[in-house]
């Protein structure tokens, strides 16, 4: 949003124009009262008369950021830039994160490449950004690389500078500060960037630069031109101290962990600079609260101070040892008053709540009126915006539902104009000129609040006014991230010295991929291991294998090659398979014979309140909205599990659906497992549907008699619209009355009888299921088609993955995660499985750091103190949270960013996750400590879980640990009969495909379900190691293109190899076509290809009339060269004469003639379709 005419009203006025003289006569102007955000936009006005930057200074991170709130909602995003503060002391040996130095690379960067005079920016900091901590202005504004299409340069010229600039090489880039070659194609992720780059050459000549997205290595768009900045420091303060030394040598001793090489800035740069160095006098400079500024510097000044003395000595003896004759210096840091007074030769305007003895002398004192928020009263709101009409006010209005507002300001006589495109400059300010109020579009980004000022004649309204709304967002910055396109969650991934399930020759284990050459032909094949031999598979058949997953963690047995024993195996497995089969057949008939209540289309009111969303949506965010939507539009009744990732956004989407169904005319209830879960869900929905007519209660434990029977009997007429709820709503004296939609979050944490109880409502209604770790029997039913599944597995821009740490208890490692967590000014969650643990953690912590704030929470408290706990952490007055698992759902406080759980082994993976998970939510880098004791007297179930939580440390692995603990537990009792064993003999991917192709069989489709066809002809099909050089990457491109079902997968896969590794090698070509073949035989039935001269055969389990039927869509000149053989098992198909032609001739006729067969297939299934 950007209010360009409130700014340009605000500067036009005499008021402005007089504080502009003001200013300019005196240097310097005190401005007293008023909120924040009205002086944000006093000042955005004065700034842009005088058409001058912003330089913002305030006291600290949190205040910062709403002051990048309050700009950003008044400007062009894009100008509205924050620098932040170190984090740590500049002597100390920890090092500041790469997210705080990239966030400060890329603010200089845009300041120092901002050429254009009237694209004025606005710089957020605090006062910490003052102090000297970077190399001078001048070496930073050389330090930086720029690159253009058509540029001559040498590739090994660009690696040196690359270098030089700090950044790090690497295999693959996906982070920022790295780089990375294939060939002539260039990856680099510039830390003033939001996305990485690629950088094509045609020899020495760049010939094109784009963007690509770092999780999937897509392209996205192609751009003429790129500034790299440099990566950081640590290169060239190491290249200077080399340069000082008088053996030419920098190193330091291995003892001291985790070396800050920014420590020694201040030996090799004399005059370190900060960031008023890089403003010039086209800035405007403004103090928020002055003396607070200063009492903060003078702190942060003898913190410096102690350091210094603290690290001097270790500092000196490094330099010494490695024949530096420097001493440290005190330049790292500077008082109050030298570093005020440096301000001095910039315009300055201080910023001041109230009048004091310290802004008596040039000042403005802005009255301003605060609006009162009357709880919801729209009429008292209507009447004050009348009564500003009256008298010549104008008015402004924020809402991040217009049309809502619109209507509901008029239904109470208050005539406003909702403008739907803020940029359209000459309709608001006829508008305004006329009086009328205007309502525009806002985000609920920001904690905004309106405001009065009567010297101004200017008044604006907010949500939180209307609706009592309060932002739904973090007060913390993370520094802003283009969305991610949704990646695939690679469940096959394979390695060497892994177990997998061959279709033909049963269990084995991966060697290497090797290549082999036949008869001149080339190809990559797998080599795997057997009791009695070795089998090699051709790469491009890499779908007929899978990844050994069990339901056990018992080492599976390796078959022998040939014999008939893994056939056995087999078909005893599938006499079994076939009963479940049947069993599955039975539920789905039931199922589709069930009839539901089809939901009507999205209204505006819907669309209104998703564009109401602060963030933007995931794209699987939006994929899961629209499935779940198509499902409740339908009129059978919907089943849908939603899996999803903490933090991923699994309650978005179960609003998006909530509030489509009570728009619809129908009650909806929310079952959560803990009653903390079920109030913040209660919190959240509340305030999303604030602006609208809808009844949210919530029940559980907690409330009265009164309030419960008055809820009670609001569900049985239809009153309240949706309760939220823990397990108390599956009493047997409920009755609702009009219920249309359930939503079940964490399903996992219900118990077997409230489950029986969620089964016996959810007949005939529309169900969602949220969870980020979904039980074994969940995830089985959802993949084996009886429930529809979401998976959210793209994370949200900001967030990031959390670095865990698993170790025995350790009390040094305890104090070191504590102490580190508080130095940055987080908070911690310490978790013990036990309430009767806390006492004795309360005084080991105690004695570890004396001057802690702790606070308890766990779920014997009762109500009211569990609340006030909740709340005083959440509001920072407590440093530590003691606390049981009463945090695992539901929980979310932005500024915990460490969580220490001991016992670790005690708690289930699930509850490990979710744990985890309660960390890590505001973009900052957050840390998980897992502790558990001797590790030899943990159990192996123990020691599989801890493992997976460890290994599965990214971002989306809420559906992969899911797997694993299918794995470990075992994938439960489906349709009250145990399959475990079943899973054990064959594979669990094996037996899902089995069960597939037996329901296929019952169902009587002509066409066989067929899960690969196998491609035996003789040709280079296979992807070079000079085109793909990293073995891994190479496996994953055999897998990413055997996995594709459908030609627009090819293709997309196809233009994103070239953009990768730059253009298709004829045999990569080759591997295509075959894929493309592949898939048309798989459409038509057939097993297999296989080239018997003269002949091609193919082997199929179509019947003789089905293969009659596609076999007359061919020519009739080509029918007679199809010859059917009838077989028990599976039958023959020859097609005469085709295998003396060259094998290309024989792939263009396969695939021609598969096309028209498979055009005829479908036809007649759109034909049955239809009849039936």
């Amino acid at each position: 949003m950007e209010l360009k005419t409130l700014i340009d009203y605000i500067s036009q006025t005499q008021i402005t124009k007089e504080l502009i003289k003001k200013l300019n006569k005196n240097n310097e102007l005190n401005l007293v009262g008023s909120n924040r955000y009205a002086k944000a936009l006093i000042i955005n006005s004065l700034a842009y008369l005088d058409n001058k930057n912003i330089l913002l200074i305030c006291t600290s991170s949190e205040l910062a950021y709403k002051w990048y709130g309050y700009f950003q909602s008044l400007n062009n995003n894009e100008n509205v830039l924050y620098y932040p503060p170190n984090d740590y002391s500049p002597y100390e040996i920890r090092t500041k994160s790469s997210e705080v130095e990239f966030s400060q690379l890329n603010t200089l960067s845009q300041i120092i490449n901002n050429k254009n005079e009237k694209n004025n920016k606005i710089i957020i900091t605090t006062e910490r950004s003052l102090q000297p901590h970077l190399f001078n202005k001048d070496f930073i504004k050389i330090s930086n690389l720029n690159l253009f299409k058509s540029k001559k340069i040498e590739i090994k010229d660009l690696a040196i500078k690359f270098t030089e600039l700090g950044y790090k090489k690497e295999e693959i880039t996906t982070s920022e500060g790295v780089w990375s070659r294939r060939g002539d194609i260039i990856d680099i992720f510039p830390v003033n960037n939001e996305v990485p780059i690629r950088i094509e050459f045609y020899d020495n000549i760049i010939d094109k630069i784009r963007e690509y997205d770092s999780a999937t290595q897509k392209t996205l768009d192609t751009i003429n031109e790129i500034n790299i900045m440099q990566a950081g420091s640590k290169y060239k303060i190491s290249s200077e101290l080399k340069k000082l030394s008088l053996e030419n040598n920098f190193q330091i001793d291995d003892k001291v962990p985790h070396d800050n090489l920014e420590r020694f800035l201040g030996v090799v740069e004399e005059n370190p600079s900060n960031i008023t160095d890089f403003i010039d006098d086209r800035t405007l400079v403004f103090i928020d609260e002055l003396q607070q500024c200063i009492k903060f510097t003078d702190n942060w000044f003898n913190e410096c101070e102690n350091s210094y003395k603290n690290s001097k000595d270790e500092i000196n003896d490094i330099l010494f040892k490695n024949r530096i004759n420097h001493k440290l210096k005190k330049n790292l840091f500077d008082n109050s008053i030298n570093i005020y007074k440096k301000l001095k030769s910039f315009k300055t305007i201080n910023l001041f709540e109230f009048e004091s003895n310290h802004n008596k002398v040039n000042k403005f004192l802005i009255s301003d009126k605060i609006i009162k928020s009357p709880d919801k009263n729209i009429n008292k709101i209507s009447i004050e915006i009348n009564n500003h009409i009256k008298n010549n006010i104008k008015v402004w209005i924020l809402s991040a539902q217009p049309m809502r507002t619109n209507s509901i300001l008029n239904e109470f006589n208050c005539f406003t104009k909702y403008i739907d495109n803020h940029k359209d400059i000459k309709k608001i300010n006829d508008l305004i000129n006329y009086s009328t109020p205007i309502i525009l579009k806002s985000k609920n980004n920001y904690e905004l609040e309106g405001f009065f000022l009567p010297i101004w004649k200017v008044a604006i309204i907010t949500d939180k006014e209307l609706y009592s709304q309060q932002n739904l967002t973090t007060s913390f910055f993370t520094r802003r991230r283009r969305k991610s396109i949704s990646s695939k969650i690679d469940l096959n991934k394979i390695n060497p010295g892994d177990y997998i399930v061959h279709k033909n020759h049963g269990i084995g284990k991966f060697l290497k991929i090797e290549k082999i050459n036949i008869i001149g032909e080339s190809r990559d094949y797998l080599v795997i291991k057997y009791l009695d031999g070795k089998v090699s598979v051709a790469a491009d058949q890499l779908s007929s294998i899978n990844k050994y997953r069990s339901s056990g963690k018992v080492v599976p047995k390796i078959n022998k090659l040939g014999g008939t024993e893994w056939e056995k195996v087999k078909e005893k497995n599938k006499k079994i398979i076939q009963k479940i089969a049947i069993d599955l057949l039975k539920l789905y008939a039931k199922r589709e014979k069930l009839e539901g209540y089809p939901f009507p289309a999205d209204g505006p009111w819907q669309r209104e309140l998703e564009d109401s969303f602060p963030h933007q949506p995931t794209p699987d965010q939006i994929t899961a909205v629209k499935d779940i939507k198509n499902d409740m539009e339908e009129n059978k009744p919907m089943d849908r599990l939603v899996c999803g990732d903490v933090g991923f956004g699994k309650t978005e989407v179960a609003i998006r659906a909530i509030f489509k169904a009570i728009t619809s005319g129908k009650q909806v209830i929310l079952l959560a497992p803990t009653t903390i879960l079920a109030e913040q869900h209660w919190r959240t929905i509340s305030n999303r549907f604030a602006p609208y007519p809808i009844k949210v209660s919530l029940l559980n434990r907690f409330k009265s008699k009164n309030e419960k029977t008055e809820i009670i009997k609001g569900l049985k007429d239809n009153s309240v619209d949706l309760v939220v709820s823990t397990h108390q709503i599956l009493g047997k004296d409920i009755e609702i009355k009009n219920l249309g939609l359930l939503v079940v979050d964490e399903e996992q944490r219900f118990g077997v009888k409230q489950k029986e109880k969620i089964k016996q409502i959810k007949k005939n209604i529309d169900v969602l299921t949220l969870t980020a770790t979904p039980i074994p029997r969940t995830l089985y039913m959802s993949l084996s088609g009886i429930r529809k599944m979401s998976i959210l597995a793209t994370p949200p821009p900001s967030r990031r993955s959390i670095k865990t740490y698993l170790s025995e208890l350790d009390i040094d490692a305890i104090r070191t995660a504590i102490s580190q967590e508080l130095d940055r000014g987080g908070q911690i969650f310490y978790v013990l499985p036990r309430i009767s643990d806390i006492q004795q953690a309360i005084e080991k912590i105690k004695k570890m750091i004396p001057d802690i704030k702790l606070i308890i929470a766990h779920g014997q408290m009762n109500e009211k103190d569990l609340e006030n706990a909740m709340i005083t952490f959440n509001n920072g007055k407590a440093d530590l949270m003691i606390c049981t698992t009463i945090i695992e759902s539901g929980l979310d406080i932005p500024k915990v960013n460490t969580i220490i759980i001991e016992d670790a082994h005690k708690f289930g993976l699930s509850q490990l996750y979710q744990l985890r998970g309660r960390v890590g939510r505001s973009g900052i880098q957050a840390h998980a400590w897992l502790f558990y004791p001797d590790i030899n007297n943990i159990n192996d179930s123990a020691k599989h879980r801890l493992r997976a939580i460890k290994d599965f440390t990214e971002l989306g692995s809420g559906y992969q640990l899911a797997m694993k603990d299918m794995e470990i537990r075992g994938v439960g009792s489906i349709l009250g009969e145990s399959q475990s064993g079943q899973v054990n003999n064959i594979g669990y991917d094996l037996y899902m495909e089995m069960l597939h192709e037996a329901i296929s069989e019952m169902n009587g489709h002509e066409i066989p379900e067929v899960s690969d066809t196998q491609i035996d002809l003789p040709i280079n099909a296979f992807i070079p190691s000079t085109w793909i050089t990293n073995k891994e990457e190479k496996l994953e491109a055999y897998k990413n293109v055997t996995s594709c079902t459908n030609f627009q997968e090819l293709t997309d896969l196809a233009s994103d190899w070239i953009s990768r590794y730059g253009l298709i090698p004829k045999p990569v070509e080759t591997l295509l076509l075959i894929m493309k073949l592949k898939l048309l035989a798989k459409q038509c039935g057939f097993n297999k290809i296989q080239l018997k001269k003269p002949n091609i055969l193919i082997f199929t389990k179509m019947k003789v009339n089905a293969f009659k039927k596609i076999k007359q869509a061919l020519p009739v000149s080509i029918q007679s060269k199809f010859i059917y053989q009838s077989e028990r098992e599976i039958s023959k198909i020859i097609i005469r004469g085709l295998g003396i032609t060259d094998v290309q001739n024989q792939i263009e006729n396969l695939t021609k003639w598969f096309e028209i067969m498979k055009d005829s297939i479908d036809k007649e299934l759109i034909h049955s379709t239809n009849k039936n």
